[in-house]
Formats: C-alpha cells, structure tokens, sequence
C-alpha cells in the first residue's frame, strides 16, 4: 500500500454536531454513523469529498488546512494558485492586481497549476493511444475520485493514469526553476491554495508517490478573503518579484467540467459529482458500458468550481473563467510575448518525471483479513438481510439496511438497533419496551425524543 493509512482534511466538532444524520445519508462511501446523537466517522471508508461538509446545517464539519504563518519559515515562498482562484473576483479586478496582492501577502512567486497542462496533455494521449492500457483510462487529476476508486472500485485502480496531477507538476517545476537559479532547496517552501479537501489529504498521505512537493496547504476561501481586501484598499505591493504571464484557454479551463476531456483523442466522456460517478463506475466495472479511452471523472459538481473551500457560486466561477479564457485568448493573438514560456527550458525534465512512483494499490473496505473469515462474514450479511426491511431509513444510525448488517457482522451492531426488528422483539416478547428505548437513546441521544420548539423547522426555531 502506498500509505498504511489515509489522512483526513475533514473533521467533525462534536460540540455542535446535533446528529441531525443529514451528513449520513449524504456520504457517497457510507463513511458516517451516528452514535450517541453525534455522527462519527469510518475512517477507511471515507475519502473527503466534502459532500458531509457541504450539508451540516450547523457546520460541526470542518477542514484541516496549515496557517498562513508556515510561509514565513521559507526564504524563497511559492503560491501555487488554480485557476478557479481568478474565478472568484469581480471582472474589474486585473490579473496583476491579484499577483500583486499575494506577494502583499508574503509570497515572493505566484503560479499557476495549469501552466503545464500541454505535458499533461500529450502524456494522457500517449497512454490512450498505447493499446496495453487498460480502458478507459481514468484521470488522476481529482484525488477524491482516486480515493474513491480505491476504496469502492478496487478492479478499477489498474486503469487511474499513472502520471502526476497538475498540481505536482507545478510545484516539481518551480521547485526545479529556483534550484536551477541557484536557491537552496531548503530555502523553499511551495504552498497550495486549495479549493476542496481531498487535495489536503492527498499532500499529507500521497497516493501514487512516496512524498508530496508541497510544503503546505491554505483554504482557498480564507486566502481569497486576505487578498481581496488588499485589492479594495488599493495597496499593491510595488516589489514584484514576477510579473503574471497568460494562461492559454484550455489551461485557464483545466480544472472545469470538460477541461480534459475536450482535449483527449479518442471517446472520452467527463462526470462530475461523486454520485454521478459513482453511478457511472458501477457501469463501468460490470461492463454495461464498453469502448470509452478516457474518463475525466471530478467529485464536485462544475468541479473544481464547485469544491467546498470556494466562496463564489459555482456557475459564477464557471462564467468567469470563460471570460478569463476570452480575454486571454484576444491578448495572446495580439501580443505573443505574453504566452507562458516557462516550461519551454525545462520539458524535457518534467516529461521524464511525469510517471507516479509507486503503483496505486486497492484500499477496498474487507470484512477480515482471513479470507475464509471474511467469505462467512458475507453469508451472515446476507442472511441478516432476510430479516432487515430493506427500507433504508437511516432510523439505526447507520444509512443502509445493508450497511447497519455489515457493522452487525462485524461487532460495532445489534440486529434490535433497527427499529422495525425492535417491533418484532417485543412482539414476540424478545425485547422489552423500556430496552428498546434504551437502545434508541444510544443511537441518538437521551435528549433527542424530548419536546423541544426550538429546533429547525419548529415554532420557536429563530429565538
């Protein structure tokens, strides 16, 4: 395995948690239980999309990012910006004043992700077009679908593409560049201005590698927040290390739903939203759809343009990368010398350091180590099925019938935590109706039958 365990962006405040399950029924992988009134989390199961974050009514969900502070320990700062970043500010808001505003900030070099996205291009191509890849080939640019697909779809990890994401290229790249000018390694710290979770999880516990080029990683939204309130009071730092170049169209559109596959030669099909995906998987692996080259699959809807750290509408985002896209497009065609022409001197390079280090290996959720104990465990879940209604209520704290006969199986639950199977213990004076009680408040708490008008959707919820 390329990491014995996963690192987790996302966290749950049990404080605020009011075990409302809405994050239960929301999790795509069945990483959430609730426990005592407070959900709890699988932590194999889960591989931080956001979709819990994205639907806690009390936000009790949180992201683990570093602290600006960290840029301080480096001589030599690097913000590695994507590109949905530009897309969060208003039109009359320039390209430079925005470089300006980070290196305000304390970053001595902006850069893009996407500058490189021709090598990606090519290197996708050429894994398509080689008839020993196993098809479709899947993008590796989204690490929550490749958590996904490790954890859920192990048959399909031979066919994620093996070479790095953007954002590793970038960083390899600049890193590359300040050495080549004689900087220390030390001296440089490269930072990720991230717009969703699976991104800290993939620097922290890298799949596919055996250490990231990242140094740390900041909340895109806190660092929008920074940087355009220097913009709006006009105090650009004069000390420009770099001034921006422009980014071609379908670099600018990278990280937006198509921005790949538009690009890859063969059929290529792109789906975003992790449900989406997952539905589309599951065709995929029982071969109900056939003759597809490349998948670009995204966990966020408009991808990177709808991650959980993105402060701006996601179809705003969209609207304005396009504008971006046009504008730059006209810029180009006018004046040739503002193209990126960074990697020119180094591509060959990153072209030999394209391909991931280690093989991605299945992380799939096992029942036991021991294969006979695990094939036993199975028959049992399926006996328990016969007697479980099937209903999918969520009533047990688990989100599936079939879920709650897994944690049965596997000791973390009783058969009477359902609430229909209770019913049919006391019918047949198995279960005592004081004990049945008893059980409820364990999934959901003491309190949580009590009469109480102040929560959502009550008549005292705003006092």
């Amino acid at each position: 395995m390329d990491n014995p365990f996963f690192f987790h962006a996302i966290k749950i405040d049990q404080e605020k948690c009011i075990g409302c399950a809405h994050c239960m029924k929301a999790c795509p992988t069945e990483a959430i239980r609730i426990v005592n009134g407070k959900a709890t989390l699988h932590s194999d199961h889960c591989v931080d999309c956001g979709e819990c974050f994205r639907v806690c009514p009390v936000r009790a969900y949180s992201v683990t990012d570093d602290d600006i502070a960290l840029v301080e320990k480096f001589e030599y700062r690097v913000a590695i910006l994507p590109s949905v970043f530009f897309g969060q500010f208003p039109d009359h808001v320039s390209l430079y004043e925005i470089h300006h505003a980070m290196q305000a900030l304390g970053f001595t070099h902006v850069y893009e992700i996407e500058g490189g996205v021709d090598i990606l291009f090519d290197a996708i191509n050429d894994i398509v077009a080689d008839i020993d890849s196993e098809k479709p080939v899947i993008s590796s640019f989204c690490p929550a679908i490749v958590r996904l697909i490790q954890v859920k779809f192990p048959s399909l990890v031979d066919n994620i593409s093996k070479i790095i994401a953007p954002l590793d290229l970038a960083a390899n790249y600049y890193r590359k560049k300040l050495s080549d000018e004689g900087v220390q390694p030390e001296k440089i710290g490269v930072f990720y201005i991230t717009p969703c979770a699976a991104k800290i999880a993939a620097v922290n516990s890298p799949v596919g590698d055996f250490e990231s080029p990242i140094n740390g990683v900041i909340n895109l939204d806190f660092l929008f927040n920074k940087v355009f309130r220097i913009i709006k009071q006009g105090k650009p730092n004069k000390k420009v290390v770099l001034e921006p170049e422009l980014l071609e169209s379908k670099a600018l559109r990278y990280c937006l739903t198509n921005g790949e596959a538009k690009h890859v030669k063969g059929r290529s099909l792109c789906i975003d939203g992790i449900h989406n995906v997952i539905e589309f998987l599951e065709l995929v692996e029982t071969e109900q759809v056939k003759n597809i080259d490349f998948l670009e699959l995204r966990a966020c809807d408009e991808s990177c343009a709808g991650g959980i750290l993105i402060p701006e509408n996601r179809f705003l985002t969209v609207e304005r990368l396009n504008k971006w896209a046009r504008y730059n497009k006209k810029q180009l065609i006018i004046n040739q010398s503002v193209v990126r022409k960074s990697f020119n001197d180094q591509s060959v390079y990153l072209k030999q350091n394209l391909a991931l280090k280690q093989k991605i290996e299945p992380r799939m959720i096992v029942l036991d180590n021991d294969r006979y104990v695990a094939m036993k465990k199975m028959e049992k879940t399926r006996d328990l099925m016969c007697f479980l209604p099937g209903i999918d209520c969520g009533a047990c704290g688990a989100p599936t019938c079939m879920a709650l006969a897994t944690d049965i199986v596997n000791r973390k639950a009783n058969l009477s935590h359902c609430i229909f199977m209770q019913r049919q213990m006391e019918k047949h004076n198995k279960l005592s109706h004081n004990h049945a009680f008893k059980i409820i408040e364990k999934v959901w708490g003491t309190d949580r039958l009590n009469k109480d008008c102040s929560k959502k959707g009550a008549k005292n919820e705003n006092f």
